[in-house]
């Protein structure tokens, strides 16, 4: 009687350790399909944006520098202000060349005074050797000394030029429009012709130009798609700012170019926009984010990053309600992130509906019971 009661008792806990463990007892109702929220995924345009970090330059940029030496008398502008081109800056004592000036024009007269008695001579002796009142050695010689004269003038009128040109040069003007910043030198300063320090520099903020750079093999590969018409009409051409405290910059930019040289270092190609400035904003040298548009997938198919999984070789799948009802895994390629969503290239077609809610409810080959989500989630 003992060894029955045992039995019993062995009995009771098999049952309640079955019980335990998930399973259904003997005999029971099977488990009904899983209860999944689903996405039927549609084509639709996709705009393809990248964001890259880069760094703000000026559009002109130039640095004042003498043409000519001397002692600074002036300084004629507000450092940080706005001057235009061709404006006075500095002001570099003009006596020495005023006086070159003045000697260069007084040896000028002297050789136009040399040229008329040599021009009158030599149109005497023209008329004379045709008589044979002179030799025709003495009339060679009258022409040549003629046009000695003459090209002595052309000398003398060269060296007034330049002297000229030396003392204009004394008025340091601004050689474009834009915002001056400090300078580099005060009144009784020596400076030199084409030193190397600037006195100041000029640039011109009215638009300024944002240079960043990309990855080569994300060039290429988009360049590629272009070229075997996987994307739609690119708009390369226009670009949004972001200032480095999160502000969105109002005014778009224009992609200008990309560079024909990759840097080995780094494998990146650079990138130059420009960008309007009317307020002055934007100032040389701000870290910023610039995004791209490099262009538009015509029916391009987005599934959520929460869907996607990845095996251990990184091949991407999902989870999609088959035909019978059942969860199929699906594999697929992925493109570029969109959002918060994965572009896929291939293997979900239109209309599929993708599982996105109780994934780890159900394997491949289970019923599932699907309810359609919005696809703004």
């Amino acid at each position: 009687m003992q060894a029955k009661q045992i039995r019993s008792v062995a009995a009771a806990l098999a049952v309640l350790g079955l019980a335990g463990c998930g399973g259904p007892p003997a005999g029971g109702p099977p488990r009904g399909p899983a209860p999944v929220g689903v996405v039927a995924v549609q084509p639709q345009p996709v705009d393809l944006d990248i964001e890259l970090t880069g760094r703000t330059s000026a559009f002109l940029t130039s640095d004042v520098r003498p043409q000519v030496s001397g002692v600074v008398q002036s300084r004629s502008f507000t450092e940080g202000g706005l001057v235009r081109a061709g404006q006075p800056l500095f002001q570099i004592d003009p006596a020495p060349y005023q006086a070159t000036l003045n000697s260069a024009r007084a040896s000028l007269a002297q050789a136009q005074a040399t040229l008329s008695s040599a021009k009158l001579k030599a149109e005497r002796y023209r008329d004379l050797v045709a008589l044979n009142a002179v030799s025709r050695q003495d009339n060679d010689d009258a022409q040549s000394a003629y046009q000695q004269a003459q090209a002595t003038v052309a000398v003398q009128q060269a060296a007034v030029d330049q002297a000229r040109i030396n003392l204009d040069y004394t008025h340091v003007r601004a050689p474009v429009s834009g915002r001056i910043g400090k300078s580099s030198v005060t009144p009784g300063a020596l400076v030199t012709a084409n030193q190397a320090a600037a006195l100041a520099t000029v640039q011109d903020l009215s638009k300024i130009y944002v240079d960043v750079t990309e990855s080569a093999a994300d060039l290429l590969k988009l360049r590629q798609q272009l070229s075997q018409g996987k994307l739609g009409p690119p708009d390369t051409a226009e670009v949004t700012l972001t200032l480095d405290n999160g502000t969105v910059y109002p005014i778009p930019g224009r992609l200008q170019f990309s560079d024909v040289t990759v840097d080995q270092g780094t494998g990146t190609v650079g990138l130059r926009a420009l960008f309007p400035n009317p307020k002055g904003e934007l100032l040389p040298g701000l870290f910023v984010r610039a995004t791209l548009r490099k262009g538009v997938v015509a029916n391009g198919i987005l599934a959520p990053q929460g869907a996607v999984t990845r095996s251990p070789t990184g091949q991407a799948s999902v989870m999609v309600v088959g035909p019978k009802g059942t969860a199929e895994l699906r594999p697929i390629v992925t493109g570029q992130t969109v959002g918060d969503k994965w572009l896929v290239t291939s293997g979900l077609n239109p209309g599929d509906r993708v599982i996105v809610e109780g994934l780890q409810m159900v394997r491949p080959g289970a019923p599932v019971k699907p309810t359609v989500l919005p696809t703004t989630r």
